[in-house]
């Protein structure tokens, strides 16, 4: 089963090439990983064949700025030139978009934002999650190559092999005339937060009486060296905190080594978000709250008194 990894962003491709390089393996086979942009490394792919590719082929000529019809035009190409039986996309913004693009200009079938993808008994079978996280689907594939859409996180990336030896090819295909042009591009104002890459990361909820109280929050971030997130309702009807923060099934998906739940009473679409952190420390008033169903460590009390204790041992 040969499998063709699909990104434009360079660490969701290394994740996927991490989860195919042990189906790979399992199944004897290969793994294929296509490059749109121009290199991110030196010598030219060696980058993902560090992280687990045998065939890497960079797009030519390369397609510097996002373009739909180009990016389905270079995979398909790419699709030719391998004979996937499974194609990995992942479900970046941008990705979102092209994988199930790509599945209909090939007319095969397209599975979008898998939690996990493997072969049991010779069948491929991916899992989703459905019902705003209440239930998990799983569908088998009657038909090859079929495209899979994972979004970032849900698989780790590997540690690079320096001695990993692959081929690299020069793929050529026609780049398509531009059905859209861009006339502007304005960077979207954000606040400098990255939850995606954070080790450590303290969320709250409506557990906070009023928005003077997230100074707590921010002194045992301080003190953790962590990062700031947050339920739906901080973000989206208090705006206490922006949408950058906003940690859940309509907000961000995240998997640090350490995640600590502060007066979030974890309802599902908020768990689904975070329930992959390595480890959870939840902080609640209610015993009987959901969160505690996923936290390692749970501390039943009111969190003004328990955090003014944590940060003060902790500084």
């Amino acid at each position: 089963m040969t499998i063709l990894v699909l990104s434009d962003d360079k660490k969701a491709r290394f994740e996927l090439l991490g989860k195919a390089r042990k189906m790979a393996d399992a199944a004897g086979t290969k793994v294929a990983s296509l490059t749109f942009k121009a290199c991110d490394c030196t010598p030219k792919g060696q980058g993902s064949i560090k992280n687990g590719a045998d065939i890497v082929l960079l797009a030519s000529p390369p397609i510097e700025n996002y373009d739909l019809e180009a990016y389905v035009a270079a995979a398909a190409k790419a699709v030719e030139m391998v004979s996937p039986d499974l194609i990995l996309v992942a479900s970046t913004m941008d990705g979102k978009e092209f994988g199930p693009r790509l599945a209909a200009k090939l007319d095969r079938p397209c599975a979008v934002d898998c939690s996990d993808v493997r072969m049991e008994g010779g069948q491929l079978l991916v899992d989703r999650i459905m019902y705003g996280g209440n239930g998990i689907a799983t569908l088998a594939f009657k038909t090859k190559p079929a495209v899979v859409t994972v979004p970032p996180k849900a698989f780790d990336a590997p540690s690079p092999d320096e001695g990993r030896k692959g081929e690299v090819l020069d793929l050529a295909f026609d780049m398509p005339t531009p059905k859209v042009k861009i006339t502007k591009t304005t960077p979207k104002q954000t606040e400098s937060v990255d939850l995606e890459s954070a080790a450590i990361i303290v969320s709250c909820g409506r557990g906070l009486k009023k928005k003077e109280d997230m100074a707590l929050i921010e002194g045992l971030a301080k003190a953790l060296k962590a990062e700031i997130g947050c339920s739906r309702p901080i973000a989206s009807d208090l705006k206490w905190l922006s949408v950058d923060h906003w940690v859940g099934l309509s907000g961000k998906k995240v998997k640090p080594s350490l995640y600590i739940a502060i007066g979030i009473s974890g309802q599902i679409q908020h768990l689904a978000g975070m329930r992959d952190s390595k480890m959870i420390i939840a902080i609640n008033k209610d015993k009987d709250a959901p969160i505690f169903t996923a936290a390692d460590y749970g501390i039943v009390g009111d969190l003004y008194a328990i955090l003014n204790q944590l940060t003060e041992k902790l500084k």
